[in-house]
């Protein structure tokens, strides 16, 4: 019943832009947090940005702070990704994460390709 699905990846110019989408369905407790992580091939997988649901908290890596805002629909349980000026180092697989009663679900990702 518990569904994690991550939206809206593709394939974008170095400098372009794309938003990412995350609804996490099937919940009988609160999704406290919801975040998005990213791993390349060869490399760890690795925090991009989070948000919680009370206060609305953030929090972003160093390499894409100023380029990247995350942000949340509380009542949809959705996060957003909206990406801006991307590069050729952001390629990877972007995966979602909802957190609730302490326990993680994960999406199974969205593939974002950063090529000229």
């Amino acid at each position: 019943q518990v569904q994690v699905a991550e939206s809206g990846g593709g394939l974008v110019q170095p400098g372009g832009s794309l938003r990412l989408s995350c609804a996490a369905s099937g919940f009988i407790f609160t999704v406290d947090y919801m975040s998005w992580y990213r791993q390349a091939p060869g490399k760890e997988r690795e925090l991009v940005a989070g948000i919680s649901r009370v206060g609305g908290g953030t929090n972003y890596a160093d390499s894409v702070k100023g380029r990247f805002i995350i942000s949340r629909d509380n009542f949809q349980n959705t996060v957003y990704l909206q990406m801006n000026s991307l590069k050729p180092e952001d390629t990877a697989v972007y995966y979602c994460l909802a957190s609730a009663r302490g326990r993680d679900y994960w999406g199974q990702g969205t593939q974002v390709t950063v090529s000229s």
